[in-house]
This record gives C-alpha cells, structure tokens and sequence, in this order.
C-alpha cells in the first residue's frame, strides 16, 4: 500500500508539470499588456517599463516559465496586478468560503442521491421507481445558474429569509449549496440505482435468496456493500465537479469563494491569480482521485491494491 501511494504522488509530478506549460501557455495568449495593467491605466511609458521590469516580462519565455513554477513550487505565486496583494494571501482568504460550499453540497446530494437510489431499485418497476427518477432526470437537466436563479425569485426574494448574496452567516450557504449539489443528487440517484440492480444479479446474491436468507440481510451485507464500490469512484469525480461547478453558483450568488475569484482575475486579466486558479484546480482533483483510490480497500478488503 505504501509503494502504491509513493507511485501515485510520483506520478502527479509529470501531471502538474505538463498542466502548467498548457495554463502558462494560454496565459501568454490572453489580450493585454500586463505591465500597464500592473502600473495602471494612467501609467507614463516610464512606469510600465519600470512594472515590465519588476515582473520578469522582459525575459525570454522559457526563463518566465522556470521562474513562475520555481515560484508554485516554493509558494511564492507573485503578486495580483490589479491590488499588488500576494497571490497567496488573495486565494487564502477565498479558500474557505469555497470549501465550505462544496461540503455542504456534497453531503447533502450525496446522502439524498444515495437514498433515492436505493428506494427506487427496491422499488424497480413500480411508481415510486417512476416518480424519483423523474426528479432526477430534471436535476441533471436543470443548468446550476437557472435553479439559483429561480431560488432566489422563488424562494429567497419573496419570503426574505436567506440572503442572495455573499456569506455573512451560516444560513446564507442553504440556497447555493442547493444550487450546487442539485445536478450531483441526480447524477448519484441514478449511478447508485444501476449499480444497485447489477449487483443484485450476481450469483453470490442468487445463492444467498436460494439458502433462505432474509432479504434485509442480502441487502445491507451483499449487495449494498459491493454496489459502493463503483459509487465511490463517483464520489470523487462529483466532488470535483463540485469545486470546478462553485464557479458559476458562487457568480449567481456573490460566493466570495476561489469560483467568484477567478471570474472576478479574468475581467480584470489578473494573471497570476488565474494561473494559481488554474493549477490549485487541477491538484484539487488529481488528489481526490488518489483518495478515491485508497478507498477502494476500506469499502472491499478483497481489493489489493499493487
């Protein structure tokens, strides 16, 4: 297990470094003169040369990109152009905000998809089966910004108890961690459902009705505990999907999460804020992927991993 672990964050490396050619790369693509963006819009041609200087643009390429993941790496990301704050400093305060809006909407879309699931594969056929489904069908259809749009018309305008904007108190995460684990309860009810009914035709499920066991037992022991393993990989890729879909609820609601950041560094082409985005992204998912992983022999101790 330990080997396994040390491969797999030996893999990350050529991951990330590959990941930050493409984002520097495009970056470098993007309209803009970065120094007079950093020196102002009033900037003499003095200053911005001054600003073109202190930024490193004046060097070749290559040397700007060894010196920008020199910097990743050792955890000096530079400083935004617009404020002249550390990056680091700017995504440490919106980190939280974020985190704490995936996993509120995670939990809740994973239990209640969880559950749907397995209601409606135990009651296969019938119109219970009919009915959720159908709800989830419409949570997958339903685009993220339309549903925290309509909560806000619907429910947050006309009885003023949640607010639309920002993140003052707890009660103001309900309405987007809604919004946000809407699509993923669907996704989740559906997955579980099929794996649910594949497991339940399995031999070793067969042979457990066939010696008389009791269905509550075949359920939770055999067929509940095996139909988790392909829903723990839908887990982690979900989560993802959490923190890269923040970016479109947190703009409906003004979430001041590391999602509004990043819409907010890209109208003002704050390019260092957008490449620690970027990359903070892409390690965020890369490291739920090996969590996931790791799961697999906690959830079926049958599964040796090499």
């Amino acid at each position: 297990m330990f080997a396994y672990i040390v491969r797999r964050l030996l893999e990350m490396i050529p991951v990330l470094l590959v990941v930050s050619l493409l984002v520097f790369g495009f970056i470098k693509l993007l309209p803009g003169d970065p120094a007079r963006i950093y020196a102002g819009a009033d900037a003499t041609i003095e200053a911005v040369e001054a600003a073109r200087q202190l930024l490193g643009l004046n060097d070749p390429l290559p040397q700007q990109y060894v010196n920008w993941l020199g910097g990743l790496f050792s955890g000096d990301l530079g400083v935004t152009y617009r404020t002249q704050q550390p990056v680091i400093d700017v995504i440490s305060k919106s980190f939280m905000p974020t985190m704490w809006l995936a996993l509120a909407g995670f939990v809740w879309s994973v239990l209640l998809g969880l559950l749907i699931g397995v209601v409606s594969a135990l009651k296969r056929g019938k119109w219970q089966d009919w009915t959720l489904m159908s709800f989830a069908v419409g949570g997958i259809s339903m685009p993220p910004f339309w549903l925290g749009l309509l909560l806000i018309q619907f429910v947050a305008m006309p009885f003023g108890v949640f607010s639309v904007s920002g993140f003052n108190q707890p009660s103001d995460i309900i309405l987007p961690a809604l919004t946000l684990g809407a699509s993923v309860a669907a996704v989740m009810a559906r997955f579980t459902r099929s794996a649910f009914l594949e497991v339940a035709q399995e031999d070793y499920v067969r042979t457990a009705r066939a010696k008389g066991l009791r269905n509550r037992l075949i359920t939770w022991k055999h067929v509940m505990r095996n139909a988790l393993i392909p829903v723990i990989t839908m887990l982690g890729l979900q989560f993802g999907f959490l923190l890269g879909g923040s970016i479109v609820v947190e703009s409906v609601f003004s979430w001041p999460g590391l999602g509004w950041l990043l819409i907010e560094s890209i109208k003002t082409q704050d390019q260092p804020v957008i490449q620690a985005l970027v990359m903070l992204f892409v390690f965020e998912f890369i490291v739920i992927n090996l969590l996931v992983d790791l799961l697999y022999a906690v959830v079926n101790p049958a599964i040796r991993l090499r």
